[in-house]
């Protein structure tokens, strides 16, 4: 199969999670705090370890490979990291949406309803991870795609459960809230189709493109996940789901990549 379809697919089938994780709040499961804390840890951790084992790894290697050289190799991933959170902290700044914790930020949003200041937030957050399957595949190495798409699609069923939940307490009914977090979550192929893409068409574009997508997901990390799982005082919880995540994502990467 050609390996832009096995990337589309995969970052589908990633993305498709985060609708099953909201299915509870169709049934009215109500989720303890504590626990959704610690399931958004989990998913911090995942996100964590497939940053540096999955793709910030694997860039270095490439680059190295393709250069010749360690130096140029690791100051290419420096400015793909760089250059990963540098777009995604433009996106916050311009694109108007509201954070479930600070409130709304980003440009102006006028007479936008407010549903839409929160599904601008989410497709800020989850592309990053769909672009990181994509260029995953990219580089033809099935495996580590694999690793990627399993764990992204792992850490995006409590994320998408922590959506749901969220936008239940904003009042939205039920199946409005479920949809919405589907919706989110299909942004993903999209980041996923652009990233296998562009990777496949050239060799140059993996090490930067690996840690580029790093760099995106290390900023939502610390900018908005962390942030929302430690401000209901469980603390510990959270960090005991980002160390389970974490670990469970070097195990997978380990296993199949």
């Amino acid at each position: 199969m050609d390996i832009i379809l096995i990337g589309f697919l995969a970052s589908l089938a990633a993305g498709l999670m985060t609708g099953a994780g909201a299915l509870p709040v169709l049934f009215g499961k109500a989720v303890p705090q504590r626990a959704s804390d610690a399931m958004l840890g989990f998913a911090a951790g995942v996100m964590l370890s497939a940053s540096y084992f999955s793709l910030i790894l694997p860039g270095i290697e490439e680059g190295q490979a393709l250069y010749g050289s360690t130096l140029a190799a690791a100051l290419v991933a420096a400015a793909g990291i760089g250059a990963g959170a540098a777009l995604v902290a433009l996106l916050n700044a311009v694109l108007p949406h509201r954070h479930f914790v600070t409130g709304p930020e980003g440009a102006d949003p006028g007479a936008l309803p407010k549903i839409w200041l929160f599904i601008f937030a989410i497709t800020i957050h989850n592309f990053p991870e769909g672009l990181a399957v994509g260029v995953g595949f990219g580089g033809g190495d099935v495996k580590n795609g694999l690793s990627l798409a399993t764990g992204i699609g792992l850490q995006n069923a409590p994320e998408g459960l922590a959506v749901a939940v969220a936008l239940r307490g904003q009042g939205y009914g039920r199946l409005r809230a479920f949809v919405i977090a589907l919706f989110t979550g299909l942004i993903e192929p999209v980041g996923g189709l652009l990233g296998v893409t562009a990777v496949s068409l050239s060799a140059q574009m993996l090490p930067p493109g690996l840690t580029f997508a790093a760099g995106a997901m290390l900023y939502i990390i610390s900018h908005e996940i962390i942030p929302e799982t430690h401000r209901h005082g469980h603390q510990n919880s959270a960090t005991l789901g980002l160390l389970i995540g974490l670990v469970l994502m070097m195990l997978l990467d380990v296993t199949l990549g």
